[in-house]
């Protein structure tokens, strides 16, 4: 793949390249049968993620969280004092907004449901005359679909922070490497990665499993399997 796009391309077009390289991958999974296709992805909203599925959710972490829609409102700092004040008066209702979603999910009822979102649209058509924080909270209200996922969908969850996480293991480690000379290096560091924040997530043990596996022992169930039985035990199978 990466040769013919050389030829297309060669130095040229980053971005079409770039846009191949993800339709490609994307029709490459869609038609594969080895693994189940997804039905719903909870993002950042990154746009690779688009064409993934028809049901794609955006987090929804706490507002001072780093990732998605709550750090657009922690990272605005003012000094003129009516915008700070309804700055501050804006991410006090959207701290009560999550509240309520995580009661939600924690008991959810159909008028709960319906109670988030007359609240939603409530809290996102509010305007308070200072102009970046408006046009924030219109962009969030955009995503409205996306976002009250969490409401439609039981197996949707409010925020993907462990997979956030997990991404920034892999980069952190690859800067800390300053990256592989060869796929075979890449590889080992993308297998062993996986290996240790996969076991993490899971409860056990990576260098107990990897002594395990080494040794021939195979005595505990493998990710995979420990995985599956997660995933049935919590519902995400279906």
């Amino acid at each position: 793949m990466s040769a013919l796009l050389d030829d297309w391309f060669g130095m040229r077009n980053a971005q079409l390249r770039t846009a191949s390289e993800q339709a490609a991958a994307i029709v490459c999974y869609r038609r594969q049968s080895s693994v189940p296709i997804v039905r719903s992805v909870v993002s950042d909203g990154a746009g690779q993620f688009k064409l993934l599925t028809d049901k794609l959710g955006l987090c929804w972490p706490c507002i001072f969280a780093r990732v998605a829609a709550g750090r657009h409102y922690k990272k605005r700092s003012l000094t003129v004092g009516r915008h700070a004040e309804a700055l501050e008066a804006f991410r006090e209702a959207y701290r009560n907004y999550y509240g309520g979603l995580q009661d939600y999910r924690a008991g959810p009822t159909v008028e709960l449901a319906a109670h988030l979102r007359v609240e939603f649209d409530k809290l996102f058509s509010i305007r308070t005359r200072y102009e970046a924080l408006d046009d924030r909270i219109a962009k969030t209200q955009s995503k409205r679909d996306e976002l009250l996922m969490v409401i439609s969908e039981s197996s949707v969850p409010l925020h993907n922070d462990a997979s956030e996480l997990g991404a920034r293991v892999s980069a952190r480690r690859r800067d800390v490497s300053l990256h592989s000379v060869s796929i075979r290096r890449t590889r080992a560091m993308n297998v062993f990665t996986t290996i240790v924040q996969t076991s993490k997530k899971l409860g056990r043990s990576a260098l107990e499993y990897l002594r395990d596996r080494l040794s021939g022992t195979c005595e505990p169930p493998s990710l995979s399997q420990s995985i599956q039985r997660t995933a049935r035990s919590s519902g995400a199978s279906d």
